[in-house]
């Protein structure tokens, strides 16, 4: 059964009219969120500006006459020297807008998954390209109740957050469980019947879900 385009996730509006849209849904805002706060930048943003405030205010309360004129320039100095500072906090309230760009949707053909920050991305993972799938569930996905289901082919790169080659990711969703399943299944029919096709193919193909059974 088709779902009903909500107009506010345009990536339904570029799903195929012959494809049908089994599961859709977006990340769990909090975890999101959450992930965007604490990432690997933090640490490093946190002692960067512990240090150079620190410097920063012991240098402003000096009462000499020629730290009192160079107040302005270190002023300046520092502003630029806690650039890693600004780049962490500019990524944490960018996340805010990445968010409302995020949807994900699963059809009968394959992953589709939109994103960005002032650009708007979308991907499309036929399932004749996933070779594995995989379920990663992180400190905050396991604290609040999500998952991320991770999708990869042959040819994906190393990915360190998942400690998984690198592919397409349902990430941060409630029912991960459910969606798993429902992509396993479906790569593993698809996939099955794109490599070990019986019939050579025909319009009715016995080969699709065929149930394996070991010989006698």
């Amino acid at each position: 059964m088709f779902l009903s385009y909500s107009g506010k996730n345009e990536l339904l509006s570029l799903i195929s009219p012959d494809e049908n849209i089994l599961w859709q849904g977006r990340p769990n805002k909090k975890c999101f969120i959450l992930e965007a706060i604490f990432n690997p930048l933090l640490p490093i943003a946190f002692i960067w500006g512990l240090i150079d405030f620190s410097m920063m205010f012991a240098a402003m309360n000096e009462t000499s006459k020629e730290m009192s004129s160079l107040k302005y320039v270190l002023s300046g100095f520092f502003a630029l020297h806690l650039m890693p500072v600004w780049i962490y906090l500019v990524g944490v309230l960018f996340s805010f807008l990445r968010y409302q760009h995020t949807h994900f949707a699963v059809t009968d053909q394959g992953v589709y998954v939109s994103g960005g920050t002032f650009t708007q991305n979308y991907e499309r993972k036929p399932f004749t390209e996933i070779s594995h799938v995989n379920l990663h569930r992180g400190i905050f996905d396991q604290y609040l109740g999500v998952g991320d289901v991770v999708l990869t082919g042959n040819h994906d790169g190393y990915n360190p957050r998942h400690n998984l080659y690198r592919g397409t990711s349902i990430y941060d969703i409630s029912d991960y469980a459910k969606v798993y399943q429902l992509v396993k299944k479906l790569q593993t029919d698809i996939y099955a019947d794109t490599m070990y096709p019986n019939d050579l193919r025909p319009s009715t193909n016995r080969g699709y879900k065929t149930k394996y059974t070991p010989e006698e």
